[in-house]
């Protein structure tokens, strides 16, 4: 069974950044699709970004486009999520997740999905104070 293990919230004010990262173990790492998600308080969980597994390939919500960034390292089995410009309304627990298959590829409909996902970090809050 893997296991995956967020880390790096934190609080800070807006316009400032952050870096989460996820330590993968007990899967095989670099067959797996990566992707963070956030989920802020009665709402519900929102798709963030993902990467492909070989990192080559990237997307990310409209959200958070040109602020964030994804990256992974196959060889530590880990995947970052690089967060500048933040605002207040990216205070969320954030989780990482991982897919062994994307249906029918590799796309945004595909990441997006909660189901496409079957392994979850448990999260970490990052809360953005203005």
């Amino acid at each position: 069974q893997g296991q995956l293990v967020e880390s790096g919230g934190g609080s800070v004010q807006a316009g400032g950044s952050l870096r989460l990262s996820c330590a993968a173990s007990g899967l095989t790492y670099s067959n797996y699709y990566m992707a963070w998600f956030r989920q802020a308080p009665e709402k519900e969980r929102e798709w963030v970004g993902c990467i492909s597994t070989g990192g080559a390939s990237r997307y990310y919500a409209d959200s958070v486009k040109g602020r964030f960034t994804i990256s992974r390292n196959n060889a530590k089995n880990t995947v970052s999520l690089q967060m500048n410009s933040l605002k207040p309304e990216d205070t969320a627990i954030y989780y990482c997740a991982a897919a062994l298959r994307m249906r029918p590829a590799f796309l945004i409909s595909a990441c997006a999905e909660t189901s496409t996902f079957d392994t979850w970090g448990q999260g970490t809050q990052v809360t953005i104070s203005s």
